[in-house]
């Protein structure tokens, strides 16, 4: 019996042995491949290297790079004695289109960016039954148009001055109008993205009531973002906000984002979405708060 007690015992103490063995073993060997799989990724990391430069080398300068594309978005509806409705024979439409469209030159040693944002629409409704009763709605209604130069100090920063305009094109043209001009730099972090910080930028407000707006020196940063995110799903993400030195009554911002889906010969659908926040507005239409402003438009799209 006590044969069998060490027999069975030599033999655990044997098994843990070589289970310890077999463990420290299997460790050992991850560490090495580990460091394999770290060297290996240092050649790879060497290689994009040498491609990115050898891509570098292949970019024409001077170049133009431009393109367009657009929502647009359309709803007919009739009504042919609806008793269930006050007016019980109307007719409404309604159409809005927003529009994107960029051209941007580049040299070894400069940039010149330009871009145009456009949202019109319009909403009709007639009742038949009561004449002249035709009423007309134009909304969204925004235009936005900048001009960024920059002379680059290395790849990814740049000494830059911006033109930006905002206002109206339907309804009250320039009533208000906003015009940035101001100085700074401009970091271009990837190829897709640009962000502008410009300290020295003035803020020209132009009003028929002046006394409801005022002009003002402040810092202006503007933020664009756009990029495939997915085969045949485009984004563009546009920020431009204007902080006064004077206080926040005088600041502003807008906030823009496309999407696109593309499914056809550049034809898709797509959708936008528009923010904005700007007190002087606010006061200028007697609200004592200040709402976020919004407008979306869902509809075709077609890209060039």
């Amino acid at each position: 019996m006590v044969k069998r007690l060490l027999l069975l015992g030599f033999f655990l103490v044997t098994a843990v042995l070589l289970h310890s063995q077999t463990e420290e073993e299997l460790k050992s060997k991850k560490t090495a491949e580990e460091g394999n799989v770290a060297a290996l990724q240092a050649q790879i990391d060497s290689v994009k290297g040498i491609i990115a430069g050898i891509d570098a080398q292949l970019i024409k300068f001077p170049r133009w790079e431009k393109g367009a594309f657009g929502v647009i978005g359309i709803n007919f509806n009739g009504f042919n004695d609806w008793l269930s409705r006050d007016q019980a024979n109307t007719t409404t439409n309604s159409y809005s289109f927003s529009g994107n469209a960029f051209a941007n030159h580049f040299t070894e040693k400069s940039f010149w960016r330009n871009a145009l944002n456009l949202n019109i629409g319009r909403v009709k409704l007639e009742d038949r039954d009561v004449p002249d009763s035709e009423e007309v709605i134009e909304s969204p209604d925004a235009i936005n148009l900048t001009s960024l130069y920059g002379f680059k100090l290395s790849d990814k920063i740049a000494v830059s001055v911006l033109g930006e305009y905002r206002s109206t094109i339907l309804d009250n043209f320039n009533d208000p109008g906003y015009l940035d001009l101001g100085a700074g730099l401009t970091w271009t972090p990837i190829s897709n993205m640009v962000v502008v910080i410009h300290p020295l930028n003035y803020n020209f407000v132009f009003a028929e009531n002046e006394s409801s707006f005022e002009s003002s020196l402040g810092a202006k940063v503007v933020a664009d973002y756009t990029n495939e995110i997915a085969k045949g799903v485009n984004w563009r993400s546009n920020l431009s906000a204007f902080v006064s030195y004077q206080g926040s009554d005088l600041s502003n911002w807008t906030w823009v984002n496309g999407l696109a889906f593309s499914a056809w010969k550049n034809i898709g659908v797509g959708f936008e979405l528009g923010l904005r926040n700007n007190k002087q507005e606010a006061l200028a239409k007697g609200l004592t708060n200040n709402p976020l402003q919004t407008y979306w438009v869902i509809g075709l799209t077609y890209t060039l």
